[in-house]
C-alpha cells in the first residue's frame, strides 16, 4: 500500500526516509545563492535529491525563520511518491476505467461496477472542523510583512523576487466554480504581489469577468499543501473541472479545506503558508518582470494585476516550498512528465490513434511533441497533427513529429532516428498558422505564429511512395536468447 500524504511536511519526511534529501544546514542566501545551488542539483542525472535549506539568509542579512524546500518533485521516483503510486501510468490506468463506465448488463455486471462509483464519490473535497493548522498564525495589518518570508530571487536579471511554486485559488464569479492554478507571483513589497497569469489561464478569465462587473477579486496564494495538490494546480485541467477534486482522485482521498481568514474562499486546512487578499480592478496594471522563464530564457516585462495582502496565515513551523526554473532539464520536467503520463488517456479518448506521445525535457513542453500512432490509412499522421493542434493547451505545440506504433517515442534519440531516416523534408513537413505561448519570443507576433508536423512514418504507395520501403536491423530472437544466456559472464557491463 502507498502512503498518503497529506501534507508538504510529510512528503518531505517520505523523501527523507527514501534517502532522496539533503539537509543543507550551512546558511545560504535567498538572493541567487540558493538558486545555483539548486540549478547545479537538478542538473545531475536523474534529476538529484530534493534540497531543505535550513538557514536562508534573507535579503537584510537574517536567518528566515521558514526553511526552503527545493527540487521536492525533481525525479521520476519523487514524483511517483508524491502522486502514491509506483509508476505514473497507474494514474492514467485508472482514469481508462472511469472511462469505461458503460452500464454493464446482468446483476453481477452491476455489481463489479459498484466499486468504480464509489470511487468517484471520494474525491470531493471535504470542511475541515476546529481550527485548521494553516492558521495557527495570523498576520493582519501591520503585521503582514513578505520581506520575513524567504521569496527567492533567482536570476541576476529577474525583476525581483517570486514566489514560484505557488497554487492560486479564484471563483468564477458567474458559476462559483473553483480554479486552482500555479502562476508565478512577484514580490512587490511588504503587503503587494503582482499576479502574472497569462491570458489563456482560468484565473485570467475570472480576473476579466471580475473587471467586467466592477468587483474586487478575491485570490489565495497557497505555498505548500499536500502534494496531490500541489502538482494539479500545475495540471491542463478543463475550467469546469474542480482542482482539489481532481487532487482527491490522485490521492485516493479528499483534500480538507477550511475558509479563509479575511476571502471567501477556500484553502488546504493543512498548508504551510497562505496569503490572502484582493486585486482592485479600478487600479492601473504594475510592471511585473523580467523573470528568468522555463524556456532558459529571460521573459519580458508587462502589466498585470496587482494583489493587495489582507492576511498571511501559516501552520507553526511552517516550510516555504520553492522551484527555479530556467535552462532544462529543471523540476518542472517531472511535473510535466506526470501530466503527460496522467493524461494520455484522454488524448487518446478524442484521438484513439495515439499509441503514446512525450514531451522532451529540451522541447520545454510546448516547443516540441513525439508522438507514436497505430497508422490505419494515408494521411493519417497529418490528420494526428491537426487532431492535437485542436485539443486545448496542445495547440499551443511547435513542433510535433509523428512516428509508427513500434517506435519509443520516450526516448527521444529512437524518435528522431526512425524520423529523420523517413522523412523527404519538402514532402514531409507541413506548415500552419495559429496560437503559440506566450513565452515564445521567436514566433513573428505576441502569441502567434506558425507550427510544423513531421511526418515520420512508413510512407505508404497511396502517399506516393513507390519505391521499397527497407526493413528496420534487428538481430533474430534465437541469437539474442543465446547471448542472454551467457552476457553477465563476459564482464562487459560492470556492476
Amino acid at each position: 500500500m502507498t502512503q498518503t500524504l497529506d501534507t508538504l511536511q510529510e512528503f518531505i519526511a517520505a523523501i527523507d526516509a527514501a534517502g532522496e534529501l539533503v539537509r543543507i544546514t550551512r546558511p545560504v542566501s535567498v538572493h541567487l545563492e540558493m538558486c545555483e545551488i539548486a540549478d547545479r542539483t537538478m542538473k545531475l542525472p536523474g534529476g538529484g535529491p530534493a534540497l531543505l535549506f535550513e538557514k536562508p539568509i534573507l535579503r537584510d542579512g537574517s536567518v528566515s525563520q521558514f526553511p526552503v524546500a527545493i527540487n521536492l518533485f525533481g525525479s521520476m521516483s519523487r514524483m511517483a511518491l508524491a502522486l502514491g503510486v509506483k509508476q505514473l501510468d497507474e494514474h492514467g490506468d485508472r482514469i481508462t476505467k472511469l472511462m469505461d463506465l458503460k452500464v454493464p448488463e446482468g446483476f453481477l455486471g452491476k455489481l463489479q461496477l459498484l466499486p468504480r462509483l464509489l470511487e468517484i464519490s471520494k474525491f470531493p473535497p471535504r470542511m475541515a472542523s476546529g481550527t485548521p493548522s494553516c492558521q495557527e498564525i495570523v498576520w493582519k495589518g501591520d503585521e503582514i510583512d513578505l520581506d520575513k518570508i524567504p521569496v527567492l530571487t533567482t536570476w541576476p536579471e529577474d525583476g525581483g523576487p517570486f514566489l514560484t511554486m505557488t497554487a492560486v485559488v479564484s471563483k468564477d464569479p458567474k458559476r462559483g466554480i473553483r480554479n486552482v492554478g500555479m502562476y508565478r507571483v512577484q514580490q512587490m513589497g511588504k503587503k503587494h504581489v503582482a499576479m502574472h497569469w497569462q491570458r489563456h489561464k482560468t484565473g485570467a478569465e475570472h480576473w476579466r469577468q471580475m473587471a467586467e462587473k466592477g468587483e474586487k477579486m478575491p485570490v489565495c496564494i497557497i505555498i505548500g499543501s499536500d502534494p496531490a495538490s500541489m502538482y494539479s494546480a500545475s495540471a491542463p485541467l478543463p475550467p469546469n473541472v474542480d482542482e482539489f477534486i481532481f487532487a482527491g482522485f490522485l490521492r485516493k482521498a479528499p483534500v480538507k479545506l477550511t475558509k479563509a481568514v479575511t476571502c471567501d474562499l477556500e484553502v488546504p486546512a493543512d498548508a504551510e503558508i497562505v496569503i490572502e487578499g484582493y486585486i482592485d480592478p479600478a487600479e492601473e496594471l504594475v510592471v511585473e518582470g523580467p523573470f528568468g522563464d522555463h524556456t532558459g530564457y529571460y521573459s519580458e516585462a508587462d502589466l498585470y494585476p496587482r494583489v493587495h495582502v489582507t492576511a498571511v496565515t501559516m501552520r507553526k513551523n511552517a516550510v516555504y516550498s520553492a522551484t527555479i526554473v530556467g535552462r532544462p532539464p529543471m523540476e518542472d520536467f517531472y511535473l510535466g512528465h506526470a501530466t503527460e503520463r496522467i493524461f494520455l488517456p484522454l488524448l487518446k479518448l478524442t484521438t484513439p490513434e495515439i499509441v503514446d506521445y512525450h514531451m522532451p525535457a529540451e522541447g520545454v513542453f510546448h516547443n516540441l511533441v513525439l508522438v507514436s500512432i497505430k497508422k490505419q490509412y494515408p494521411g493519417h499522421a497529418y490528420k494526428t497533427m491537426n487532431a492535437l493542434w485542436g485539443a486545448g493547451l496542445m495547440s499551443l505545440a511547435k513542433v510535433i513529429v509523428v512516428v509508427d506504433e513500434w517506435v519509443n517515442v520516450r526516448n527521444p534519440q529512437e524518435a528522431w532516428w526512425v524520423a529523420l531516416n523517413n522523412i523527404d523534408p519538402e514532402r514531409d513537413t507541413r506548415f500552419t498558422m495559429g496560437p503559440v505561448d506566450v513565452l515564445d519570443h521567436a514566433s513573428r507576433a505576441f502569441t502567434y505564429g506558425s507550427k510544423m508536423g513531421i511526418d515520420g512514418t512508413k510512407k505508404w504507395p497511396e502517399e506516393g511512395f513507390t519505391r521499397n520501403w527497407p526493413t528496420v536491423i534487428e538481430m533474430d530472437a534465437a541469437t539474442k536468447a543465446k547471448v542472454d544466456a551467457y552476457w553477465a559472464s563476459l564482464g562487459i557491463e560492470k556492476k
